[in-house]
């Protein structure tokens, strides 16, 4: 909501089960949700008004479902200015065939409220986190953690170590951690050497600070 500029957004394997925030991003471009917990194409909703979505991917959520053709036609229905669903390009007859083998989402998904303010879709499949799906949020975690730190000059972070943020932790609170995680990473890719350096630099002085306050409440 608070990005209504950005154009990129790289949210796999994040818990993620509502979409309504992002029907504020009107520059948006490109969106990757795969392997998240979005339990109704109804979410598509939201993305209709996204004058340059071109590339989505939704793949491996539960909104899937069990026919992929009607999946795929129901998406491409709702959203036909896409150039690239699920990483396979968009055809002009999947276009016409979308017509008349998708169906059309007129109104957003229902909802319950939840405790601490995080929505939560009334279909069972987006509201339960398996014990598979957290570690693979872990191992996910771990990898983009590495490569920002990696980039910053910085030595990776031990398995052992990483293991005591997550991966029960499955609340707000981890899912914010995580898509900052992943817009660092997105926006330091377009860092020049002298932009990287500057980052590297901030980031020496927090780790410092950190490391000042550890020590005193020691």
């Amino acid at each position: 909501r608070d990005l209504p500029n950005v154009e990129v957004i790289s949210f796999s394997v994040n818990g993620i089960s509502d979409l309504e925030p992002l029907n504020q991003c009107q520059n948006l471009s490109e969106l990757y949700l795969r392997k998240n917990n979005i339990g109704s194409l109804n979410e598509l909703f939201y993305l209709k008004n996204l004058p340059r979505l071109r590339v989505l991917w939704l793949s491996e959520n539960p909104c899937c479902g069990s026919d992929p053709h009607r999946y795929r036609m129901t998406v491409l229905r709702n959203l036909p200015s896409l150039q690239k669903l699920d990483n396979q390009a968009v055809t002009e007859e999947e276009l016409s065939q979308a017509l008349v083998d998708g169906e059309e989402i007129t109104a957003p998904p229902v909802r319950r409220s939840v405790e601490n303010g995080c929505p939560e879709s009334t279909e069972p499949s987006a509201a339960e986190s398996t014990t598979e799906t957290e570690r693979e949020l872990l191992s996910f975690s771990l990898e983009e953690t590495n490569k920002i730190r990696e980039q910053l000059g910085m030595k990776p972070v031990p398995r052992d170590k990483f293991s005591s943020f997550s991966p029960r932790e499955t609340d707000c609170s981890r899912k914010k951690r995580n898509n900052v995680l992943n817009a660092i990473l997105l926006l330091t890719k377009e860092l020049d050497a002298e932009g990287l350096e500057i980052v590297q630099q901030t980031v020496g002085r927090r780790l410092q600070a950190f490391r000042k306050k550890e020590l005193q409440e020691e």
